[in-house]
């Protein structure tokens, strides 16, 4: 099974928390992987599905984001799909695992807890995000990537004073789905 195939089957299944608009987005979704079989990749310049990963330690109520370098903004960990990628499931863990830096992730059972549709600059013009949460092991110590500026765990309570509403609603559906 192709990743193409894996991502419309995933969405297909994905049943979105009862959460309004999901819906839609996972109808958008669909529709884009329909018309373009280059849908999964960065390349594709009418958007492409992205996969992250929100890592929560459940047992300490706080959750690890970055510091994204380009965007200067705090965010969970996520982002393209590569070719090694067999699921978007592996493509959410091996970005989690790259950007926190801590191994023994695990990816919370029943797929993914949210769709984010969000612009971003040209040639591409959309990031259609399939969001899963990743449960931190006990212990866990986080290690920077390249890829953000600072890494921070945070009290579920102080997300909202630090992220965006993406990251927040993100954080009320993974909790839900603890």
């Amino acid at each position: 099974m192709s990743l193409h195939d894996d991502a419309a089957l995933v969405l297909k299944t994905y049943e979105g928390g009862g959460e309004a608009g999901q819906a839609e987005l996972r109808r958008t979704y669909l529709d884009h992987l329909d018309a373009h079989p280059d849908g999964m990749w960065k390349a594709c310049g009418a958007g492409h599905l992205t996969a992250s990963a929100l890592v929560i330690d459940p047992a300490a109520g706080r959750v690890l984001l970055t510091l994204h370098r380009k965007l200067g903004m705090w965010l969970q960990m996520g982002g393209h799909c590569e070719p090694q990628d067999a699921t978007l499931a592996q493509a959410a863990l091996r970005e989690a695992t790259e950007e926190s830096g801590i191994d023994g992730l695990i990816l919370l059972a029943g797929g993914p807890v949210r769709l984010d549709r969000h612009p971003i600059p040209a040639p591409c013009h959309w990031h259609l995000d399939v969001q899963y949460a990743a449960l931190a092991p006990s212990g866990a110590t986080q290690r920077i990537s390249e890829e953000s500026l600072d890494l921070r765990w945070f009290a579920y309570d102080e997300v909202a004073g630090v992220a965006d509403a993406s990251v927040v609603r993100l954080l009320e559906a993974a909790r839900a789905a603890l």
